[in-house]
């Protein structure tokens, strides 16, 4: 009877890693697209790398391929080296998204048939696990839904000014508990302990902000009667009730606060799927809400792997859903949701350009690339990835830029004076290595960094690679860590053409002191934002969001708000 592989590990939407005879693959793998299986030419299991037949590896065991096509209930088509399956959309348990761990000896049923996804803070340190937590039971996910949407029938009706009473109390509640949340976001995630304060911070302003300006942002909007025949004739922004947030773990206060604020005071209620490294930052956010005097299941945790997150989606009682992550899980909860015809919101990432040109100021754009590329541990959507030089002032940028970035202070990210911290999941550090890697082996340069680190914990130093080309992965992949690429231009059109080749449109930066050169950048770069002569960053007064697969719909000022509306036309005369 054939048996299973030992360690076959498969973990949730974007990157996936099967080990197998003690050596690890990568899987590609999105829900209603390809799993890709990559194995390098010397390895000895690529003989075993062929299509499902009945003669199996030596032992009796399956094969590889034979064994994901297997788990997966598909079947693949080889192409060489790389085996690409055809995942169907989930529709029913046995297809839900593969998790867990499962070894042959211990089961005879594979992990996403009886397993549910770890949930726990790990300290990215040292690699400890500080606190686990059991995820919800169907029953009392159902249960907890059902509470938010009953909350939504009398919270909707509250006004204005009880909401802003709410969330300003919420704004206080933040700027109390400052220092215990920032010590929860950098045990969970790494982040530096000042940077964790000023995300605190930030998140109080968007209380306030919403506070103040949520019930101008949503008044009655009039139109011309006499266009229309009527007495009166309007457009009033209406909540459409619970809303799912699916949201990361880089910011595990300011992405779901992006969300939060705004939704509550629209007269939403909202549902917080958070990612499960940062559960005990996702619980603060619903303590914060109840202790700030909002009702009872208004703004509710949902601990939950992604494998749930369908079930939460296709509920009719759950409304809507935004989504900030990867491409992959974008378009999971985007193709969901269209067959549900929900509404959604995505913010899926970028590989933000940041062109320098000759009448720049280069020491202030110097350091502005250095802090865009490494704030957060180098792990934020919108920071400058890809930097654009023009050849005039390329190799005095270019020293500056390597000079700060390996001056950064790395280390404990409790330490006051750390600059750069570990990367939150040992994963992200893979694929850090496997793209600098690719590049390197195929002509990039390393001008500084390049290599992990010694010790315990998940660092990995400031990196500058130049001389990359379109035939390597960090060309069009967006690589999430403190790892920098330069390109050297000829001019304005170039260098736009340079930012606009990629899929990703998020942020973008241009340092110019020409009026032509800024016009030109503000008009033709692919991007849901362009700053001249600054860093990209999101402010609550201004929209954000992208375009391409960067996502699409936008969080924050007015637009934000009406995101989760109704918008509903009023026509009104007499019936004299």
């Amino acid at each position: 009877m054939s048996s299973w592989p030992a360690d076959l590990v498969i973990s949730e939407l974007t990157t996936n890693v099967v080990r197998h005879a003690g050596t690890e693959f990568t899987v590609r793998m999105t829900i209603s697209a390809d799993v890709r299986i990559e194995v390098a030419d010397s390895h000895p299991l690529l003989p075993a790398i062929q299509p499902p037949t009945s003669d199996k590896e030596a032992g009796g065991g399956l094969s590889l391929l034979d064994a994901c096509a297997t788990a997966w209930g598909v079947v693949p088509r080889p192409g060489g080296k790389t085996i690409w399956f055809t995942v169907p959309a989930i529709r029913k348990p046995r297809e839900a998204v593969l998790t867990g761990v499962w070894h042959a000896a211990s089961s005879s049923r594979p992990p996403w048939r009886r397993r549910r996804m770890a949930i726990a803070t790990i300290n990215p340190t040292n690699g400890e696990t500080v606190k686990t937590f059991d995820a919800l039971t169907v029953s009392e996910l159902d249960g907890l839904i059902g509470r938010a949407s009953a909350a939504f029938t009398t919270y909707r009706l509250t006004d204005f000014a009880q909401r802003r009473a709410w969330m300003m109390a919420a704004a206080d509640g933040l700027d109390r508990r400052r220092d215990e949340v920032a010590t929860t976001m950098t045990t969970e995630m790494g982040k530096t302990i000042v940077s964790a304060r000023a995300e605190a911070e930030k998140c109080a302003k968007a209380c306030r902000f919403y506070a103040t300006h949520a019930e101008s942002f949503l008044a009655d909007e009039p139109a011309d009667p006499n266009a229309v025949g009527a007495e009166r004739a309007f457009a009033r922004y209406q909540p459409l009730g619970p809303v799912l947030a699916v949201m990361p773990w880089n910011f595990p206060l300011w992405q779901a606060m992006r969300f939060a604020a705004p939704a509550l005071m629209a007269g939403n209620v909202g549902l917080l799927k958070h990612a499960s490294n940062v559960p005990q930052s996702a619980l603060f956010l619903e303590d914060l809400f109840r202790q700030a005097g909002f009702p009872d299941d208004v703004f509710l945790t949902l601990l939950i792997g992604s494998d749930q997150v369908e079930r939460v989606l296709r509920d009719p009682r759950v409304k809507a859903a935004t989504l900030t992550g990867s491409e992959a899980a974008g378009k999971a909860v985007a193709s969901i949701a269209g067959d549900e015809v929900k509404p959604t919101v995505l913010e899926l990432g970028g590989s933000d350009p940041f062109i320098v040109m000759p009448s720049a100021n280069l020491e202030k754009a110097a350091r502005a690339a250095t802090t865009s590329r490494c704030q957060n541990n180098g792990q934020s959507c919108i920071s400058a990835k890809r930097f654009i030089v023009d050849h005039q002032v390329a190799d005095d940028f270019e020293e500056q830029f390597v000079e700060l970035m390996s001056g950064l202070r790395i280390g404990d990210p409790m330490d006051e004076k750390t600059e750069l911290g570990p990367l939150a999941t040992e994963q992200g550090r893979v694929d850090i290595e496997e793209l600098v890697t690719d590049a390197v082996d195929k002509g990039a340069a390393v001008l500084c960094g390049g290599r992990r680190l010694d010790g315990p914990g998940w660092y990995y130093p400031p990196t500058v690679v130049s001389n990359v080309t379109p035939d390597m992965r960090m060309f069009h992949e967006e690589v999430f860590g403190p790892v920098a690429q330069i390109h050297r231009v000829s001019g304005i059109d170039e260098a736009i053409a340079l930012a606009n080749a990629t899929g990703f449109g998020l942020g973008s930066n241009v340092w110019t002191e020409d009026p032509v050169e800024q016009e030109r950048s503000i008009r033709d770069l692919e991007a849901g934002g362009v700053f001249v002569n600054g860093m990209t960053t999101s402010y609550p007064e201004l929209p954000f969001g992208g375009v391409k697969i960067s996502g699409y719909g936008r969080e924050l000022s007015a637009h934000g708000i009406r995101e989760f509306c109704n918008i509903k036309t009023v026509w009104m005369t007499s019936g004299k």
